[in-house]
């Protein structure tokens, strides 16, 4: 059975400015360069052979920091990026107006096609986050990959797992740094195919990150 780990970036400085970051970036704050090294010795002691990362800023130093403690090299794969949020991309949730806040809510809540102008919708995230995960089953048997990309993306992916919409994300508590595992299974008896095995988990982390407040 094929076991795939998804680990959210660190904490970053817009994270903590409450600054929408979309696939635009930031750097890691010195909390998130903590977490990273948590997780990252957490992957270590669950023998992961393969690291695939989103290419954006604040994935790929997370990604490059687990590299270091696993001794795997990392493949990037633009698939494993965060939602574009278009317009809305490096502003503070604070100072967004009326409108714009309808189109973020539109967005998050289910909304048909729902979008940000000049952005993605959540279907096109979950579409190509599916594929991405897809790609880790022609891996050697027996390899584990960890899989690093960001908030929306993740839930997104773990959320239609479930059968559930993409928009259901919001619902997940996918914090800076917290591992999930999804497997690949074939069973006469259970479900076939993708099933999530853990989602959000934090232990290794020795204190919550700043994002839970935008959550």
């Amino acid at each position: 059975m094929l076991q795939v780990y998804l680990v959210r970036h660190g904490e970053t400085q817009w994270n903590a400015e409450r600054r929408i970051q979309g696939q635009s970036d930031s750097a890691l704050t010195e909390n998130g360069e903590r977490q990273a090294w948590q997780v990252a010795e957490r992957a270590r002691a669950l023998g992961v052979t393969h690291i695939i990362s989103s290419d954006l800023g604040r994935t790929r130093r997370t990604a490059e920091i687990i590299a270091e403690a696993c001794g795997c090299d990392i493949i990037f794969d633009e698939r494993l990026r965060e939602l574009n949020m278009g317009v809305l991309e490096c502003r503070k949730m604070d100072t967004l107006t009326e409108e714009e806040e309808g189109w973020r809510r539109r967005l998050v809540d289910g909304t048909p096609d729902g979008r940000i102008p000049e952005g993605e919708s959540m279907q096109e995230l979950s579409n190509r986050m599916h594929e991405a995960l897809n790609a880790c089953r022609e891996l050697p048997e027996g390899s584990r990959p960890l899989l690093v990309s960001h908030g929306m993306a993740l839930g997104g992916l773990v959320s239609t797992i479930l059968g559930l919409p993409a928009s259901a994300e919001r619902r997940l508590r996918l914090r800076n740094c917290s591992i999930s595992r999804v497997d690949y299974q074939h069973s006469p008896w259970l479900a076939s195919g993708w099933v999530v095995e853990t989602a959000g988990d934090i232990s290794h982390l020795d204190a919550p990150a700043l994002d839970e407040l935008q959550r």
